[in-house]
């Protein structure tokens, strides 16, 4: 059966929630938790799965996706018939970037027919998971299906955010409503409503002729919540799949998160910090595969005084050196440098970041590359961050790609920051 199944990953949304992070790449493209970029752990999924046959939907700013395919991702063999393939809107079909889910699916009908497979699983390469999709794909054939959508509790004060539906006892669902005002809560839990995870397994002649349909409805916004998934309840058979229940190899530790605003993304970063995180990067025959650069190991040293720093609770990339600084409950991507007697707490450093001596970062994401002069206070001052920065509603400071500090003669030359010079 897995050799029947093409896998299609829809990266190519613009994250606009997510701004700053995706000024410059696509939400899936957005580094996550020291090491890795969220896409990677859909990609790891489809290779413990045993699916090798995936094509990668890109548009929006996916020149940082388009080079993580390349250096981490080129594992499969073409003569084989593995690939892991991106593919950005070609117009083959119109003068139309994708307008829609199911319109990427359209435009690249040509790819999916000449595939040969008989099952297409399509999912979203911007949430946070682990999931053995051969469980649900079993299931699907079990069941008979048309169409299978991955499904989970959420609580109802969040579930107008998703695809909620009503399921009978065999699974089968009855209704679905793209992310309604009054979410219909579960028959046994009015606490909670049963949502749609953005995970599909379609039949793949029941796929090509719904998209082909939608696509001629000009009221139709082309996508699968909105349009297609309502009308095909009525017709087919559409079953739910009970998310963390996989009898795969993969430890059902139950976690998925759309980290699709900058406090979801913080948040999800931080679970990773639990005295036992809810999510098991750790299983040692799912590893969550990433490109990896040549960097020597991470290190704590005396500062340049002799201090010799902190780091607690903490997770440090590759080429990370904390010298003399403190590190607590923080997450620093590889190559970051923290100098003397700086403070890092509950904050998250990509690739590059260097925070100057005597600098104190609270509750901050700092983005690739930024040089974090000796003495600056960042997540301290609400209002100070405001004028510069983005600040998210529950207090996050985000600092932008490659953001220069102005020059302050002053400041430059204080005694705090001569000391501290670096």
């Amino acid at each position: 059966m897995l050799d029947k199944t093409l896998a299609i990953i829809l990266a190519g949304g613009m994250g606009s929630r997510l701004h700053p992070l995706t000024s410059d790449r696509a939400k899936p493209a957005v580094p996550f938790g020291g090491n890795y970029r969220i896409i990677d752990f859909t990609l790891t999924n489809c290779l413990h799965s045993g699916l090798r046959r995936v094509l990668v939907l890109t548009q929006y700013k996916s020149h940082s996706l388009q080079k993580h395919l390349r250096d981490g991702w080129a594992i499969f063999n073409p003569e084989l018939s593995e690939f892991i393939t991106a593919v950005p809107p070609q117009m083959r079909t119109g003068e139309s970037w994708y307008s829609g889910t199911a319109d990427a699916i359209r435009q690249n009908l040509y790819l999916l027919e000449r595939s040969n497979a008989d099952y297409v699983l399509i999912l979203s390469g911007d949430h946070i998971y682990r999931m053995d999709y051969a469980a649900m794909l079993q299931f699907h054939r079990d069941q008979g299906a048309g169409l299978t959508i991955a499904c989970m509790p959420v609580p109802i004060a969040s579930a107008c955010s998703f695809g909620i539906m009503s399921v009978e006892d065999t699974s089968q669902i009855r209704e679905f409503h793209e992310k309604p005002k009054n979410p219909k809560p579960l028959p046994n839990d009015p606490h909670h409503a049963l949502a749609s995870m953005g995970i599909y397994i379609f039949n793949m002649d029941l796929l090509c002729r719904e998209v082909q349909a939608d696509h001629a409805l000009t009221a139709s916004s082309h996508d699968f919540g909105k349009d297609i998934i309502p009308g095909l309840i009525k017709t087919h058979c559409v079953y739910a799949y009970r998310f963390g229940g996989e009898t795969g190899r993969v430890t059902p530790d139950r976690y998925w998160r759309d980290v699709g605003t900058i406090d979801s993304y913080y948040a999800a970063n931080m679970d990773l910090l639990a005295p036992v995180p809810p999510l098991d990067l750790y299983q040692p025959d799912w590893p969550i595969r990433t490109y990896h650069g040549q960097n020597p190991p991470a290190r704590m040293a005396p500062g340049p005084l002799g201090c010799e720093g902190q780091l607690v609770n903490s997770l440090l990339g590759s080429g990370t050196l904390v010298s003399g600084g403190t590190v607590r409950h923080s997450i620093l991507f590889p190559q970051v440098q923290v100098h003397e007697n700086a403070v890092v707490e509950d904050s998250i450093l990509f690739d590059g970041v260097h925070v100057g001596a005597g600098t104190h970062l609270m509750r901050c994401i700092v983005d690739k590359n930024v040089r974090i002069p000796s003495g600056e206070r960042i997540g301290v001052d609400a209002d100070a961050d405001a004028n510069r920065f983005v600040v998210s509603e529950s207090g996050v400071t985000v600092v932008p790609k490659g953001y220069r500090f102005p020059t302050n003669a002053n400041k430059a030359n204080s005694p705090v920051a001569q000391l501290f010079k670096y």
